[in-house]
């Protein structure tokens, strides 16, 4: 891939536009890099986690707000970081979808405006394949054919990857996603927001063994995912429990491990699938250290390759937004003039990069 890489054909820098959900990102990545490892160039993020914490969860209207209140000032701040102006860009991107309506339409206008007033090229991206190639900005890029875990608030899902705009659903999740599972059992015990992470925390405070819950749908073929039984499980737990600090560091470990196990358990199953060597871990979820610690460890026992973004690229992020757009700018794919937005997008959509 980085050989591929080589051969861009864009002349300047692209700039990338994050607006999804609950963070504005901006960044600036070069093609011409040989190697896609040394193409960032400046990233800026914002986060709207304490606007969002007096609701506990996002407020979508307040997020659209929020992005048209910060991005043109992150472009600025952004360009300035890396030595540039805008006239020294030579496309720009912007997550199109899936997301938040009004979050998305916020940076799609923004980037397009500027794309038609610097006569650039534009591409809308698909967001999930920006968490997908997100690895791509570290020393140690995979190659495909691999299979990608994305793991988020919103998706748990395994791709098969043949190459780049290649993709194939191997499984998906059939209610809650992992991410969603971590921030609503969280909130169910009262903990503050964002409840994944805090959870996670917790985690770490409690005893192996005091509670144990079911892995979900391992227990028959496929690779597809449920997490809605689990969250139950821990409600009624911990409405029967003495609902103490220990006790909601116990449930709390407990929960992860189970979700953390159950993932790793259909990571295998997926490589074991479609024979590939190398898997992916991308999304919010993603950062967790114990689902790390596990699919590192199975990987070294069974002989695949784990590869992580590292942690500020696993949330939303401009970074990847830039990258995967680059990616497509260089093969010669835009927009056309009208600016529109895909709140769902199916990744299999995607047209294939040469």
């Amino acid at each position: 891939m980085t050989e591929s890489f080589a051969k861009a054909g864009i002349s300047a820098p692209v700039l990338g536009v994050e607006t999804s959900c609950d963070e504005t990102g901006v960044a600036i990545f070069d093609p011409r890099c040989a190697d896609p490892a040394q193409g960032l160039l400046a990233h800026t993020l914002y986060s709207q986690i304490r606007m969002h914490a007096d609701y506990g969860g996002v407020v979508p209207e307040l997020a659209s707000r929020d992005h048209v209140r910060k991005l043109l000032p992150l472009v600025r701040e952004t360009l300035a970081r890396a030595g540039l102006q805008a006239r020294d860009l030579g496309g720009v991107a912007y997550t199109a979808g899936p997301g938040l309506v009004g979050a998305l339409l916020v940076g799609a206008t923004a980037a397009r405006a500027l794309a038609w007033a610097l006569e650039l090229p534009a591409i809308g991206v698909h967001h999930m394949e920006g968490h997908l190639l997100a690895p791509l900005l570290e020393a140690d890029p995979p190659q495909p054919p691999f299979v990608a875990l994305l793991v988020s608030g919103g998706h748990s899902m395994l791709i098969e990857v043949a190459a780049i705009g290649r993709y194939r659903l191997l499984g998906d999740t059939l209610d809650d996603a992992a991410g969603e599972a971590f921030d609503k059992t969280a909130k169910l015990m009262d903990l503050p927001y964002p409840g994944g992470p805090a959870l996670a925390k917790l985690a770490e405070q409690g005893r192996p063994g005091v509670f144990r819950f079911a892995r979900p749908m391992t227990d028959r073929p496929g690779l597809d995912f449920s997490f809605s039984g689990l969250k139950t499980q821990v409600l009624l737990a911990w409405r029967a429990s003495d609902q103490s600090e220990q006790t909601k560091a116990d449930i709390a470990r407990a929960f992860e491990e189970a979700i953390v196990e159950t993932l790793a358990i259909k990571c295998r199953r997926a490589l074991a699938a479609t024979g590939a060597r190398a898997l992916v871990v991308a999304g919010g979820v993603g950062a967790n250290r114990r689902l790390r610690a596990e699919l590192a460890e199975a990987g070294t026992r069974e002989g695949f390759r784990v590869h992580f973004p590292r942690l500020e690229f696993c949330t939303d992020n401009g970074a990847m937004i830039a990258l995967a757009g680059a990616l497509r700018l260089k093969a010669g794919q835009h927009e056309t003039p009208a600016i529109a937005v895909r709140p769902r997008w199916d990744l299999q959509e995607l047209a294939p990069v040469a």
